[in-house]
């Protein structure tokens, strides 16, 4: 069985928290002992969020003085994918002795002529108060939205068309080997029609790029793993309560936020309805009862009898 696994960037460094390495390499571990009772029976391909990191690597980037100009995002990105990549293979190897596992650096196929070029929504880094983001919106071009009490800096999020190295990971996956790969959705690149592909600033949603990989895969699941239960009814009000079984249609039917909720929704209803098979949401904590199907929000082809 193939379960592929996409942790959010916020599972990883959680809200508030400080962004060291050593924080961070915990919530690693705690995320790897969540998901190693799956890999009894299973081979898992873990794809992570990228979000927190990459907006931290951005900004200090853009404030190093040794540097003519800051390093692209795309560039960054595929740092975030071999640092994460890292610390979740090592992790991996640790709780699963004996277990081949391997960390893919990944480049994802974005088309020139999405609209997301000229409509950012995917958030990355941390919340800023109101002062410092009217600052780096006007000296660095960024821009925000509210988050909270602040504001969090979004950038173009194109939708995923073709992971480049598929085949290498379909290999992977045929030999048994735990891979980690499609971290931050994958390195955004596009075709330049002769063979060429480059980097493009830009960040791709990984829910997207997980329910993509589970398609072409074969996964027998898609389980998209967060900081919270599962996809709310009612969100924001004291109504709210978690949706635990539905239906395509059914879930396509409400409304969700963009950069947050609303990619997971998209990619669980995607592979639901291409594949026939099931998508779970649910909180990393969750992960072994969410892949039984009792936790988080289940998402079926069709509407349950």
């Amino acid at each position: 069985m193939v379960i592929v696994v996409a942790l959010g960037g916020n599972a990883l460094l959680e809200r508030g928290q400080r962004p060291d390495a050593a924080v961070q390499q915990e919530n690693v571990e705690r995320a790897v002992q969540a998901l190693a009772p799956l890999a009894a029976d299973s081979t898992l391909v873990i794809t992570h969020g990228n979000g927190p990191q990459i907006g931290l690597l951005a900004a200090e980037s853009a404030a190093d003085l040794a540097l003519s100009r800051p390093y692209p995002l795309a560039s960054i990105g595929a740092e975030t994918q071999g640092l994460m990549g890292f610390w979740l293979a090592q992790a991996l190897r640790t709780a699963l002795p004996g277990r081949p596992v391997v960390a893919v650096v990944t480049q994802t196929v974005v088309a020139l002529d999405d609209e997301a070029w000229t409509r950012p929504t995917k958030p990355i880094g941390p919340v800023y108060a109101p002062g410092p983001a009217d600052e780096l919106a006007a000296t660095r071009g960024w821009q925000f939205v509210p988050d909270g009490s602040g504001y969090r800096r979004v950038v173009p999020s194109p939708r995923p068309r073709r992971v480049v190295e598929l085949d290498v990971i379909e290999c992977l996956v045929r030999a048994g080997t735990i891979v980690v790969c499609g971290g931050g959705g994958g390195v955004p690149v596009v075709s330049l029609g002769d063979g060429r592909l480059v980097g493009a600033e830009a960040v791709i949603d990984k829910d997207r790029t997980s329910a993509l990989l589970a398609e072409a895969l074969g996964a027998e699941l898609l389980l998209l793993l967060t900081d919270v239960a599962g996809v709310e009814r009612d969100h924001g009000t004291p109504a709210a309560t978690v949706i635990r079984a539905t239906s395509v249609d059914e879930l396509r039917q409400g409304h969700y936020p963009e950069g947050t909720m609303g990619p997971k929704v998209e990619a669980a209803c995607r592979f639901a309805a291409r594949t026939g098979r099931r998508a779970v949401i649910a909180s990393l904590d969750d992960a072994v009862a969410a892949a039984a199907g009792a936790a988080g929000t289940v998402v079926c082809p069709a509407r349950f009898a």
